[in-house]
């Protein structure tokens, strides 16, 4: 049986401790991670992948930047709204925590946002309210230089009446957004979201060029997670590499990530993938640079 010491080993990641941000990772990952292989994609840093530090108090938002490409030589980072919830509107904050991924050479990619309203609500009055919640975030994305918000479209009712409610509210929010440049991308993020051939009807129905999808290789539970991402890549903006456990070989046991990422590469596709580890096995930075050793693995095998 592999002991934990030698599984750790063999990812390449070391006896790497359980605490949080090891004080030798700084020089050992920025020099050993940081890469020039030729992918045919980039990667980002998800914020999730750090929730547990986030909401436990050892991390602050502000200092997300600096700890992806410090700790884990990442240049690339997509945030949760959650973890900055009422800082939105404050053009201080914003700037400020703009100049520390400048300053870290991090570019900011995306906002995640949860929690401001269904966007597929069968209910017009609600529709309209979850759409103007999330304008703040659209002006927020712009500010920072991101490309995208990332939103759910979930709503109550038939999947045909969510449909239609979701292509309408997608619909009035990727219009306000085309006025900044930024794109609205869609999750499959669990109810009918996580079937691929409804959120790609819902998407072709918006028929903007600036709504598309994020293709989250985990998200699916009663729908067949590659052709998931087979439905959903014609129309990615965004991509997320889920991963909750590894093998003794580097591998995701439950998402084999050639298949997944052949898939992404015969699509076209050549922007960012974002890690997004939510495992128990590995503590939160071991799963990132699990995650991160598996893309460039993989990644660069099928370039």
């Amino acid at each position: 049986m592999t002991d934990r010491r030698s599984f750790l080993k063999h990812l390449g990641v070391g006896a790497l401790s359980v605490s949080v941000f090891p004080a030798f990772a700084t020089s050992t990952f920025s020099a050993a991670t940081h890469t020039n292989r030729k992918l045919f994609f980039n990667i980002s840093l998800a914020e999730w992948s750090l929730h547990k530090t986030l909401f436990g108090g050892k991390l602050d938002n502000l200092d997300f930047p600096e700890t992806a490409a410090k700790k884990f030589g990442i240049y690339a980072v997509e945030y949760v709204n959650q973890f900055f919830k009422d800082k939105a509107k404050d053009k201080k904050y914003l700037a400020d925590l703009n100049q520390r991924a400048t300053d870290n050479g991090v570019k900011n990619v995306l906002i995640m946002i949860d929690g401001e309203g269904p966007l597929g609500s069968t209910n017009e009055k609600e529709r309209k309210e979850a759409v103007e919640n999330h304008y703040k975030w659209v002006e927020a994305a712009k500010f920072l230089g991101c490309h995208a918000i990332r939103v759910n479209a979930a709503g109550e009712g038939t999947p045909e009446e969510v449909k239609a409610a979701a292509i309408d509210g997608l619909g009035r929010l990727s219009e306000f957004a085309a006025s900044y440049g930024i794109s609205v991308i869609v999750e499959n993020h669990g109810g009918i979201s996580s079937h691929g051939d409804w959120l790609s009807a819902v998407l072709r129905g918006v028929g903007r060029k600036n709504c598309g999808s994020l293709p989250d290789f985990g998200n699916f539970y009663e729908y067949d997670r590659y052709q998931g991402v087979k439905d959903l890549m014609p129309l990615a903006k965004g991509v997320s590499a889920k991963s909750n456990v590894f093998d003794e070989n580097g591998n995701e046991s439950n998402i084999d990530y050639r298949k997944m990422l052949q898939i992404v590469k015969d699509a076209g596709y050549t922007g960012y993938i974002g890690i997004e580890y939510e495992g128990e096995q590995l503590s939160e930075e071991e799963g990132i640079l699990a995650t991160k050793r598996l893309l460039e693995r993989v990644g660069a095998e099928i370039s």
